[in-house]
């Protein structure tokens, strides 16, 4: 019987550190879900766009749309969720800007048109500073809007701790992913986590107003990451909670759309 427990042990073990460094090799795989398209296609939307194409400093090239309002007020920098490509996320950019604001979407590496992979935190940072860079010889700083959904909100809020946008929007984000992991799979270390995203540690650097949007029926980054984040707020931050709201479908929810128009126009 000893024996026979002392396998069981051994076995249990050796599958613990086995899935620890599968997690560990192949964590971009369990974060990020890219949808890849060829370099030609064609994009169809209802609204006036163009392609922005972005070097990098280890000669990869980024690819982002750039969506045109009828009378500017600015622009939204949108950082989009971990899934997808702008074939699809190029569709939310007519709630802003039906409200006159102008909307550029980035595709991280491997997402779109985007080339290359994501392989580090500092990298995915790195080309959203320079995809950043080169939209303000576009745009003023002072009406520029920092925006992050999702895996987005870390991109967003770390951006925004190291610039000076007129204004930082999260919309369902969470404190950290070191916090997820440890309410997800508390029994694996995350110290082997190679992409922490402390939002709650860069809000802390933001000198401009913050305002996150969450759904308090969020299946997918459980509420509480704001209520955490709301600790860390200034005085003119915001919290805005959508009743009933789970994680999908923000942008198209009329509670969301009323406040948006409200903080949009804030002077």
């Amino acid at each position: 019987m000893k024996s026979i427990i002392l396998k069981i042990v051994s076995l249990l073990t050796i599958l613990f550190f086995a899935v620890i460094g599968y997690v560990f090799l192949f964590q971009e795989n369990m974060i990020f879900f890219p949808h890849q398209l060829d370099k030609d296609y064609q994009f169809s939307f209802d609204q006036p766009f163009e392609e922005i194409h972005i070097p990098t400093s280890d000669q990869k090239i980024l690819h982002g749309l750039l969506f045109k309002s009828d009378n500017s007020k600015g622009l939204v920098f949108y950082l989009h969720g971990n899934a997808g490509s702008l074939r699809t996320w190029g569709k939310v950019a007519k709630t802003y800007t039906d409200l006159n604001y102008d909307v550029f979407m980035l595709d991280y590496r491997g997402f779109g048109k985007s080339e290359g992979s994501i392989e580090s935190q500092e990298q995915i940072f790195a080309d959203v500073q320079t995809a950043y860079d080169q939209i303000l010889t576009k745009y003023a700083e002072n009406k520029t809007i920092v925006l992050g959904y999702s895996i987005g909100t870390g991109l967003a809020a770390k951006l925004a701790s190291t610039n000076e946008p007129k204004l930082l929007i999260l919309q369902a984000p969470y404190y950290s992913l070191t916090d997820i992991m440890k309410r997800r799979y508390a029994l694996i270390p995350t110290f082997i986590l190679k992409y922490k995203f402390e939002t709650g540690q860069y809000i802390k650097d933001c000198k401009m107003p913050v305002v996150i949007f969450h759904g308090n029926k969020d299946e997918v980054i459980y509420y509480g990451s704001s209520l955490k984040l709301q600790a860390h707020f200034k005085d003119q931050d915001t919290l805005i909670t959508l009743t009933g709201l789970r994680h999908n479908g923000m942008t198209d929810n009329p509670a969301y759309i009323v406040e948006l128009s409200k903080v949009l126009f804030m002077p």
